[in-house]
């Protein structure tokens, strides 16, 4: 399980960091080859970085169904979960068995739907295909504009993203149901970094050292107002 929970992680961060760093390729290329500079402009102008946006949008798509399950495993939740923490103890703990249950059964009738739909759009042409079996009566499926892959890979985002996305769904539940704990994300927490003490308020005034006021008046006879 923990290597799933690894391999989620950094697939997440290799769309996320290629994607920017496509991104920022394709403006640096575009910028760069509006100078005039002999030799280096035309050699600019002969690469072709058309596809590099659809192929972000490819890539940030994927990262969001895949951070969205991402999302269910370390309980960054937003939206009902609001609602539900503010019941009481007595209904709290029904109502997020039947939050947690709602969103397994409507993320498993999207993986279900979606698998339908990519297996109609080509992917059943592409695995007859790869298998050698007969595709007479099948349909090879769109491309798009640009990179001119087939759409059933690109919407394989669908059916796998939310699948992965109804399993953390159920995983959550058990482990609600055992412990009666939910996965608490902390915002403030920066991986690689040691937690720091957190410094006490103190009261120079209470100290006694003789270095402080009220020190100083008690030495005096008492406070001094």
């Amino acid at each position: 399980m923990k290597f799933l929970d690894h391999l989620e992680e950094w697939f997440i961060t290799f769309l996320m960091g290629g994607a920017t760093l496509i991104v920022f390729v394709a403006v640096l290329h575009r910028y760069a080859a509006g100078f005039a500079i002999p030799g280096v402009q035309d050699w600019l102008l002969t690469i072709n970085m058309t596809w590099a946006q659809e192929l972000t949008i490819i890539m940030f798509v994927w990262m969001a169904k895949f951070g969205a399950a991402y999302g269910v495993r370390t309980g960054i939740h937003v939206g009902v979960d609001v609602l539900i923490n503010r019941l009481s103890d007595a209904n709290r703990g029904k109502f997020i068995i039947f939050g947690l249950a709602a969103g397994a059964v409507f993320t498993g009738i999207v993986a279900y739907l979606g698998s339908h739909f990519v297996w109609e759009n080509g992917a059943h042409y592409g695995v007859y295909k790869f298998f050698g079996l007969p595709i007479d009566d099948l349909i090879e499926g769109p491309t798009t504009p640009d990179l001119e892959w087939p759409t059933w890979i690109v919407y394989s985002a669908i059916p796998l993203g939310t699948s992965l996305m109804c399993f953390r769904f159920l995983q959550v539940l058990v482990g609600f149901m055992r412990t009666g704990e939910l996965p608490h994300h902390d915002h403030g927490h920066v991986d690689g970094l040691d937690e720091e003490p957190v410094a006490q308020d103190i009261n120079p005034y209470a100290m006694k050292d003789n270095l402080h006021p009220a020190d100083v008046n008690a030495g005096r006879g008492g406070d001094q107002k």
